[in-house]
């Protein structure tokens, strides 16, 4: 029993040196990473852009409400 426990360690002791899973590991770390910043890449400037317009809507909505509320407000001109 004890050698086969032995013998499972070094083998596994040999097996870990070689690890040749670190670089597939590391290749797919940095192949998500890469896409990650692509996809920042992309979205901020959407987002910004997105953003920005409709909040440019939403000032131009604002205003023509107000000038329609004043409108109202003003009495009616006599007609002659």
């Amino acid at each position: 029993m004890e050698d086969l426990l032995q013998q499972t360690l070094d083998s596994a002791a040999t097996d870990a040196a070689l690890v040749p899973s670190t670089s597939a590991d590391g290749m797919v770390f940095l192949l998500i990473a890469a896409l990650g910043l692509l996809m920042a890449l992309v979205y901020v400037p959407i987002r910004l852009f997105l953003t920005l317009t409709a909040r440019s809507r939403r000032l131009r909505l604002l205003q023509r409400i107000r000038k329609l509320r004043e409108d109202l407000a003003q009495p009616l001109a006599p007609e002659s």
